[in-house]
């Protein structure tokens, strides 16, 4: 009997190997296309804003018709495009099933869109929302009597502009809003300080250079005065300086004092970028109905905790499992609180 040569053996091994790995690379992919089939409609959109428009999303239940109610995404700090990178859509898809229609757009100059969103200031961004809602408003599939927004921590100094102003608004969903700029700025740092084990001799200087920013700030001193004095500007660029120096007053207090609008305030649990105990405080002071909801496991994005200090997991869950980036609740809880507006 002729024996099959070892190098006969050794090929179908490895081709063996190749097609499980092929096998198992065809499931992958289709378990992350799966994961990301959301059960909505999106529409692209453009909104007209003065002279600069708007290129959004419109997320859209599947079924029906309309007239659907609106929840209009107003972004955090950076570079936010219209679904921020796909984050949104579990929400979007929540809110599709409770007959909501999401609507959201790039912030200026990302994605191709016009205009620098560090050139924006604080009420630029309220009324970028306000020219939303009037484009919702010619929209025979949206209904204008259930529409609200949606928006997360610095959009905290937006939204409350917006509802104070727009008093038919039915809803705002406040996701670990801030209050006040400065104090929320010195609130991070020491959280983060802490965070990091820090010694006593760090968190002074830090302090101090905080202290000297300030001062430079409320100066009115330009980028390269500032570069002169802090020698070492980390990833401080002029633009971001603009920014800092055009919003670094701002403070949601006295704007959600006159707002009356519904809101569910969502605080996470290991928030290191907002207080969410002056938070609290300051909305339970406002005269609008509120409903406060925490989820002691999230941190400042909403992401599990466990999720977030690991990127590799936070890479993995987005990919085959992006509805399992939030606590337990998180999605349910907003769609639930919808659904008492419609009611």
């Amino acid at each position: 009997m002729v024996s099959r040569p070892k190098r006969s053996r050794g090929l179908r091994r490895l081709l063996t190997a190749l097609s499980a790995l092929l096998l198992a690379a065809v499931a992958a992919t289709g378990a992350v296309v799966w994961q990301h089939t959301y059960d909505l409609r999106e529409e692209r959109v453009t909104i007209p804003n003065g002279r600069q428009r708007l290129d959004g999303v419109l997320a859209l239940p599947t079924s029906g018709r309309g007239p659907y109610g609106l929840v209009v995404f107003v972004h955090g700090d950076k570079p936010i495009d219209a679904t921020h990178d796909g984050f949104y859509r579990p929400m979007w898809e929540a809110f599709a099933r409770s007959g909501y229609a999401s609507l959201s757009w790039n912030k200026p100059g990302v994605a191709g869109s016009g205009g620098d969103w560090l050139a924006q200031s604080m009420e630029d961004r309220a009324d970028e929302v306000t020219a939303a809602l009037a484009w919702a408003r010619t929209r025979a599939d949206i209904d204008p009597r259930r529409m609200g927004l949606w928006g997360g921590s610095q959009a905290g100094w937006v939204m409350p502009k917006v509802a104070a102003r727009t008093p038919d608004l039915r809803f705002v969903i406040a996701v670990s809003p801030a209050i006040n700029w400065l104090r929320q700025g010195r609130y991070n740092l020491l959280a983060e300080l802490r965070a990091e084990g820090a010694p006593p001799a760090a968190v002074k200087a830090a302090l101090e250079r905080r202290e000297t920013t300030l001062r430079l700030l409320r100066a009115g001193a330009t980028f390269e005065e500032y570069h002169k004095t802090v020698a070492d500007t980390g990833d401080m660029t002029a633009a971001r300086w603009g920014f800092i120096a055009r919003n670094h007053r701002a403070d949601a207090t006295e704007d959600l004092s006159r707002a009356r609008v519904p809101t569910l305030l969502i605080l996470a649990g290991h928030d290191l970028n907002v207080d969410v105990a002056e938070t609290e405080a300051v909305y339970r002071a406002s005269p609008a109905p509120l409903k406060v909801v925490r989820y002691p496991g999230a941190v400042h994005s909403m992401l599990r905790r466990e999720v977030a200090e690991s990127e590799v997991m936070t890479t993995l869950t987005g990919l085959f499992a992006p509805r399992a980036l939030f606590p337990d609740g998180f999605l349910a809880g907003q769609a639930a609180f919808l659904r008492e507006r419609t009611g």
